[in-house]
């Protein structure tokens, strides 16, 4: 597996866990529609993911070193590259392409 997929896989699990236990998918569109108008702009995705990212970043400079990332191993990655990563994976998610997630395309296997 590669270094930025574990990433992902990691930013996933991070972000789910770090924002409290989500039982549905209802409740995690809840979680993540800050404004509530029912659905999860691309702003709101990457707000809720990047959670994982900063977290895992602990000298704070915006950069996941080598011992910062899952196994300690890997090619460094930037806040600004993983954001890149995230806008990219709202879009493969977003089926009907009308610039929102809704319950149905977060409930969706990763495109």
């Amino acid at each position: 597996m590669s270094v930025r997929r574990l990433l992902c896989a990691a930013l996933l699990l991070g972000s789910a866990t770090a924002h409290a236990q989500v039982a549905d998918t209802g409740t995690y569109l809840q979680r993540m529609d800050t404004d509530g108008d029912g659905k999860v702009s691309v702003e709101e995705y990457v707000a809720w993911m990047m959670y994982a990212f900063d977290r895992m970043d602990r000298n704070g400079d915006g950069v996941l070193s080598s011992d910062e990332l899952p196994g300690g191993k890997g090619k460094p990655i930037t806040r600004e590259q993983q954001r890149q990563t995230i806008v990219e994976r709202f879009h493969k998610q977003d089926a009907n392409k009308d610039g929102f997630l809704s319950a149905k395309e977060l409930s969706a296997p990763p495109r």
